[in-house]
């Protein structure tokens, strides 16, 4: 983490992630008896051999603290007809899982129904990093469906069937 002041202007580095087209997850764990779960597209492959992943949380999230204290993640990577359920999850102060489907992964984990795919991760390391926790894990189970995920792009929302592929 650099120690001199910033002089980037906020709004140009937010232009910048905007240009960043990647998948939308839903993270989730189980505190005691009680699932839960936030909106994050802050998810990253660290490595396929062995499986590890990452990803970042904001310390003020109120599902933060469940996580910090949990062995299990599940990243829920939600399918194109999924909106409906990101909405759910990227909101504040209610029982998000009041009305969506879902089922205990292998450690526990809520598994949400209909996503493009999901994996359990046994949370190996914690990272600060500013204003979020890097959580990196190991990968402990997958699943996959033959379903388009859901994209996300400067504040708009896409299908891969909309994409173009480019060809050399």
């Amino acid at each position: 983490m650099a120690t001199t002041p910033t002089t980037v202007d906020p709004e140009t580095v937010k232009d910048v992630h905007r240009q960043f087209v990647t998948g939308v997850t839903v993270v989730t764990t189980v505190d005691g008896d009680t699932p839960r779960g936030l909106a994050v597209n802050a998810f990253s492959s660290v490595s396929l051999e062995p499986p590890v992943v990452l990803v970042c949380v904001q310390a003020t999230s109120t599902s933060y603290p469940a996580l910090f204290r949990s062995s299990h993640l599940a990243v829920n990577i939600l399918a194109a007809d999924q909106l409906p359920v990101l909405r759910v999850f990227a909101a504040k102060g209610h029982d998000k899982f009041a009305d969506i489907d879902w089922s205990p992964g292998v450690h526990g984990s809520p598994i949400i129904d209909g996503c493009a795919a999901s994996i359990e991760v046994e949370i190996g390391e914690r990272l600060r990093a500013g204003t979020h926790t890097v959580f990196i894990g190991q990968v402990v189970d997958a699943r996959t469906r033959d379903t388009e995920p859901l994209i996300y792009r400067a504040g708009e929302f896409y299908t891969p069937s909309g994409l173009t592929t480019i060809t050399e």
